[in-house]
């Protein structure tokens, strides 16, 4: 992390109490640590949610499965294979006496030994509703997400919670569930977030009957997405530090119960298409299309396998400065690589001006650089190197013990603005609307749902994306004008100054 942006983090939080903060809304989410642990568990009363139980529903009554246990059932081996090659292909990039386990390496290596360990396991760390991803497949009524953080049996060997989840996606109801609507499901997730009580009450009454987890079986599993931090590098007078975050996803075969490997959704293979002529041409003149335009200004856009990755290596931080450690980075031609480019800012500038001849009303993308900025955040890497806990949104909470200390949060900044938007969706669907399903930017809430935000630091507040003041009326991005400091911030550059029109909202002066 350059030293300018580790002094203002250092002293903006210093003085950041000093300032009044609303109470973020409730997230469509269960982040309890007590009733985690219980529906990790189970009991008598209901078999739990482990993800051994989950794998395997007739070992509901065995013990927790360990990780030794777990990637040796047959249904896991090709993540098991998927993820030793993608260990390779990162290796592949240093040098043999740079990279390697432990501290003596100059870039260490997350310890693969540790998916193989049976002082290993996955433990429930957090169940996340997203019925906002119903635009997808509509009779699904959207996701539920069963979060597992990979946790060390023997506290005593090191640390408790090493930087690894398994995220579990299960669809909301599957085409045999007639005797439910997406309304009840509805009605199920925003129940949640008026629940009153905690721990071992608040399990039972989620898996009740009409409780929002008697719904989430085993049949609806869909896929896995797995989230790890392959290695990270200590600052040192050579480099900066840095993290580097793989990211994969495996769909379940339902012919075989094996989960294979799978692109990942927006994640565009830059290196694959800057190499391909034919590629090129073929996403530029899909993507600009007017339609896939306006999806991709809405966030609901899904790109074609056949220009999707099936890994993604996110790192952080990456500050706003273009590079390649951004995933869309080489795509437009103001990148540095640019005779290969697939857009130019006359593309982007033709592609706006044909949506407002057909009258589409575009939310985010206003210029060649909204439009930029949105190729990046709709892949899960660049997602996830925006306004992240290190690369997650969701680490999930502690559940070792009954209490987490105070510097445990289960998901970032993202993730808690983003919940008026999933809310707004529900309610919605409860109601039998049909819902918006439009996002803005991963940088900020979505402006027209953040009225619940008001006074919290989420929407404008200490850390905050900001368009910094230009000289100029052409520094000021149109796509960026409403990102502004709350009072008594002001937007300051996290690099070199003047290097990027985007900055961070911090205590200080301009």
């Amino acid at each position: 992390m350059p030293i300018r942006l580790a002094l203002i983090v250092l002293l903006g939080s210093l003085v950041l109490p000093c300032f009044a903060r609303a109470e973020p809304p409730k997230p469509l989410a269960i982040t309890d640590p007590v009733a985690l642990r219980q529906l990790d568990a189970g009991d008598a009363a209901h078999p739990g949610f482990g993800i051994g139980r989950m794998l395997d529903p007739a070992a509901a009554g065995a013990a927790p499965i360990a990780n030794d246990a777990l990637f040796a059932r047959p249904a896991m081996a090709g993540m098991r294979t998927a993820l030793d090659t993608e260990f390779a292909r990162f290796v592949a990039g240093y040098r043999a006496d740079e990279i390697g386990v432990g501290p003596g390496h100059a870039v260490q290596l997350f310890d693969r030994a540790a998916l193989d360990s049976g002082a290993m396991r996955f433990v429930l760390s957090g169940i996340v509703s997203r019925m906002d991803r119903a635009f997808i497949a509509p009779e699904t009524c959207g996701e539920v997400r069963l979060l597992y953080r990979l946790m060390r049996l023997d506290s005593a060997a090191g640390p408790a919670r090493l930087p690894m989840t398994l995220n579990l996606v299960l669809n909301g109801r599957s085409a045999a569930d007639t005797a439910i609507d997406c309304a009840e499901i509805a009605r199920r997730w925003l129940a949640v977030v008026d629940l009153p009580n905690g721990g071992a009450d608040l399990a039972a009454r989620l898996t009740a009957p009409d409780g929002a987890l008697a719904l989430v079986t085993p049949d609806h599993i869909d896929r896995i997405e797995i989230n790890l931090q392959i290695a990270h590098t200590p600052k040192s007078e050579l480099r900066d530090f840095r993290t580097h975050y793989l990211q994969k996803v495996f769909r379940l075969d339902a012919q075989t119960g094996k989960f294979e490997q799978a692109p990942l959704e927006n994640q565009i293979d830059r290196d694959r298409i800057l190499a391909d002529d034919g590629l090129r041409r073929a996403l530029r003149e899909w993507l600009l299309d007017p339609r896939h335009f306006a999806e991709l200004d809405r966030g609901t856009l899904l790109i074609p396998r056949q220009f999707l990755a099936t890994a993604s290596v996110a790192a952080t931080p990456v500050g706003f400065v273009r590079s390649s450690l951004q995933p869309a980075f080489g795509l437009m031609a103001s990148d540095e690589a640019s005779t290969s480019a697939v857009f130019t800012a006359s593309d982007v500038v033709a592609a706006l001006q044909a949506a407002a001849a057909q009258g589409i009303a575009l939310q985010n993308i206003r210029s060649p650089a909204g439009f930029e900025r949105r190729l990046n955040d709709i892949s899960c890497g660049g997602c996830h190197q925006i306004r992240g806990i290190g690369g997650f949104h969701f680490p999930g909470v502690d559940t070792s013990r009954a209490h987490p200390n105070a510097a445990n949060v289960p998901a970032s900044p993202h993730f808690v603005g983003d919940q008026p938007r999933r809310r707004d969706i529900a309610m919605a669907m409860r109601a039998g609307r049909a819902p918006d399903f439009s996002r803005g930017f991963s940088d900020r809430p979505q402006e027209h749902r953040s009225a619940m935000l008001a006074g919290s630091e989420h929407l404008d507040g200490w850390g905050a994306t900001c368009l910094r003041p230009g000289a100029t009326a052409a520094d000021m991005d149109i796509s960026f004008a409403s990102w502004t400091c709350a009072k008594g911030l002001s937007c300051q550059p996290t690099g070199e100054a003047g290097s990027s029109r985007l900055g961070m909202c911090f205590v200080g002066t301009k």
